[in-house]
């Protein structure tokens, strides 16, 4: 094989992190060779994010690095275990992917690049380690609707086609094959710790959270305790992911421990939903029978698996401490879901920090989750909706705002949501009557990637490889507005008459 060193690609600045804890947490493997390799999405922005001109990345240079996985060795497939619908499952790790490389983006911040649909490792257990083209597809439309929305979250670099017929049985077969590539903080999972609680490693435990510290929590390294310290950070990160997914009405379908992140951070994106109409009992994946995994039992889920990985961190830590870590969960995902919510409504801090605290005519989170309840709307149209009635109108009086989707609400919720929302736009000031129309374009979608949409853009492909309606869905959600709106230095007024300092 011939290897272009002049890809940009292969250039990068790899560092081996992880490696250089040594062979217990991951196995060498070798990437598939495919009969072809497509490109069918690049990221542009991640490749600035990693210091590279895309101009100067070519559809080869990543088609040659990331499909033919040229010049790249050695390649980890990582070991964990993991609680499957509540079942320990001591079988796991990486089975169709592996950790290509960790790297440094712009900020220093040090970020995994991690393959899906790779080829067959030690942990594929009879699978084929492959990846269909439809879910390279819903992955890249998860990740991309899910980090405009505000979510942390890992994202697709790029998809490529990949000449093989694969068989599935939750898909129509002989159906196309893909591989990805994902820029994430890191690939350990809370599955990575049990892991080490059911072998009994408690010094293979200590250095791996270490690892993570250094590498995902460094601006905690002066900490009295930094383990603790990233803990306590941990669940802090933890409970606002939750809080993103339940403002953004995106539900996972599959919170395994091994599907949960020691970053934090959203990833791993298989049978994900977003809502059509408010639905907490809404399940994304067709064999979660119970519901146990279900939008409206996210935060519980999320609040659990923390608990679990509490057992194999209390061999590196006191487990008294590691208890009052976990205290804030609840308070920080009800600031963080109440903050994100009215972000989504427009009212964003500082223009409505007082008003916001003490509404006038009752809680407007409330009244917004009764409206949803109440009023078939698509969950992200309502917001979408919204947004094009503020653009478009002052709004002087509460009239002005009016049903913008049939059916109609029914009258006693509508009222009570739409006096309550436009008392807050009445007390704004000019700059914050700016910055609601701003929130409003900025943390909403045009377009929410339901199934009915997902299925429709899968369709050209499938039918016509028709990329466009897939290009034109993820462009949208690019922001390419300004910066967030400035306070002005003036007083602002409360609408109570008190002086409200922005």
């Amino acid at each position: 094989m011939t290897i272009n060193w002049a890809n940009p690609l292969l250039g990068l600045p790899f560092e081996p992190s992880l490696e250089h804890l040594g062979g217990d947490y991951w196995d060498v493997v070798e990437a598939a060779c495919f009969p072809e390799t497509r490109l069918r999405f690049r990221n542009d922005d991640l490749l600035r994010q990693l210091g590279l001109d895309p101009a100067a990345v070519s559809r080869d240079h990543l088609e040659a690095a990331y499909g033919r996985f040229e010049g790249r060795q050695p390649l980890l497939a990582l070991r964990y275990h993991g609680y499957q619908f509540g079942v320990y499952n001591p079988q796991l790790g990486d089975g169709r992917g592996f950790l290509y490389g960790q790297v440094r983006d712009r900020r220093g911040r040090l970020q995994d690049l991690g393959t899906k649909g790779s080829g067959q490792t030690p942990w594929s257990r009879g699978g084929d380690g492959r990846l269909t083209l439809k879910g390279g597809v819903r992955e890249v439309i998860a990740a991309e609707a899910l980090h405009r929305l505000g979510v942390t979250t890992s994202r697709t670099v790029s998809l490529i086609e990949t000449g093989e017929q694969l068989y599935r049985r939750d898909e129509p077969s002989p159906t196309r094959s893909s591989v990805m590539v994902r820029l994430a903080q890191t690939h350990l999972r809370f599955g990575s710790c049990e892991r080490l609680l059911y072998l009994q490693q408690p010094d293979q435990l200590a250095r791996l959270l270490h690892h993570v510290q250094r590498t995902c929590y460094a601006h905690l390294n002066e900490a009295d305790s930094p383990l603790l310290a990233m803990v306590a950070e941990l669940v802090e990160r933890v409970a606002q992911m939750a809080a993103q997914w339940m403002v953004a009405g995106f539900t996972h379908g599959v919170l395994n421990t091994d599907n949960m992140s020691l970053a934090g951070e959203s990833f791993d994106y298989g049978p994900y939903g977003f809502l059509a109409a408010w639905d907490p009992g809404f399940t994304a994946a067709y064999f979660d029978h119970t519901g146990l995994y279900a939008y409206g039992r996210q935060p519980a889920i999320c609040h659990h698996n923390l608990k679990l990985l509490l057992q194999p961190l209390a061999m590196a830590l006191p487990l008294e401490a590691l208890e009052a870590a976990m205290t804030p969960f609840g308070s920080v995902y009800e600031a963080a879901y109440r903050s994100g919510l009215l972000r989504r409504l427009g009212l964003i801090q500082p223009w409505v920090t007082v008003h916001t605290m003490d509404p006038p005519d009752g809680d407007l989170v409330t009244l917004t989750l009764q409206l949803l309840a109440a009023w078939k709307v698509d969950y992200g149209d309502f917001f979408a909706g919204l947004g094009d009635q503020v653009s478009r109108s002052d709004l002087e009086e509460p009239d002005a705002l009016t049903p913008w989707q049939a059916p109609e609400p029914p009258r006693q919720p509508w009222l009570a949501w739409r006096d309550c929302w436009w008392s807050h736009w009445r007390g704004l000031p000019r700059d914050g009557r700016t910055a609601a129309r701003w929130a409003l374009q900025r943390w909403n979608l045009t377009r929410t990637p339901t199934r009915p949409v997902i299925e429709q853009v899968w369709q050209a492909i499938s039918d016509h490889d028709n990329w466009e309606p897939f290009h034109q869905l993820v462009a949208s959600w690019r922001w390419t507005g300004a910066a967030q709106p400035e306070p002005a230095e003036q007083t602002q007024t409360h609408p109570r008459g008190q002086p409200h300092q922005g």
